[in-house]
């Protein structure tokens, strides 16, 4: 599906592991497009199995050693509000993949507060607004993102923006808390569509059978609202990287196999 400016593009593996180590390939050309010439790059992670499969593949990859990761940024679409400890934790999922294994500055990593931080929900979603911020471009309170990563649930949720819910819709502000996430755990912090949208490339992974549906959806064109994930789009490309399984409903001239 390539439409001038709302490309969406579909790129099929046979298997989970073979989806990781595509999509880790595809990251790190990116990367080292961006920063051979001292650009910065902002990347958006993610968690759940495949969130922490491709990081890991990317951490086996010979290539990370040819990147200035100095010049590298990482965030995450959402995080779990517990403590930076906890399994739920999807900067410590990321941390273990990848980012323990590479020489990126600690200063580059921008985590979402803890609750042993001291600050409340409300407030740990200020304070990921403001750090955002002080990346902010021309246009925008946040840096554009050279690759998003964003997991697709079922029921077509990206990051914490989940279906008819009030944060799904809201277009004023970067951050959101969340309470009483039909997912656990219940409290949550969420960038906002903007936010994602601003990305220069989307990059939706997602396998199995149970995500069939939502992909069938997202691109079809439903409502945003009612399946998030039909209304993430980059700048200027929006990838659906999917395993055969979850690729179900796509039909075969959707696919791109030159991606």
């Amino acid at each position: 599906m390539k439409v001038q400016g709302t490309t969406k593009t579909v790129v099929v593996e046979p298997t989970p592991a073979a989806l990781a180590t595509r999509v880790a390939d595809r990251f790190l050309t990116r990367l080292i497009a961006r920063t051979r010439n001292g650009r910065l790059a902002h990347v958006c992670l993610t968690g759940g199995s495949m969130g922490g499969a491709v990081l890991a593949a990317t951490a086996a990859d010979a290539r990370v050693a040819d990147i200035d990761w100095s010049l590298v940024h990482f965030w995450w679409g959402d995080e779990r509000f517990v403590e930076r400890d906890s399994a739920d934790r999807n900067s410590l999922q990321s941390r273990n993949a990848l980012l323990n294994r590479i020489p990126v500055p600690a200063q580059n990593i921008h985590e979402a507060a803890a609750p042993s931080d001291g600050l409340t929900l409300d407030e740990a979603a200020r304070a990921y607004a403001e750090e955002l911020a002080r990346f902010s471009t021309d246009d925008t309170a946040w840096p554009s993102f050279a690759v998003c990563f964003l997991g697709v649930g079922p029921d077509g949720h990206i990051a914490s923006l989940f279906p008819d819910r009030p944060e799904v819709t809201v277009t004023d502000a970067a951050v959101l808390p969340v309470r009483d996430s039909p997912k656990p755990p219940a409290e949550r912090i969420t960038l906002t569509r903007p936010v994602l949208n601003a990305s220069k490339r989307v990059w939706l992974v997602l396998t199995g059978a149970d995500k069939a549906s939502a992909l069938g959806l997202a691109l079809a064109g439903a409502s945003y609202a009612g399946v998030p994930a039909a209304g993430a789009k980059g700048q200027r490309r929006t990838v659906f990287f999917v395993d055969e399984a979850a690729a179900a409903e796509v039909s075969p001239d959707l696919i791109d196999r030159d991606y």
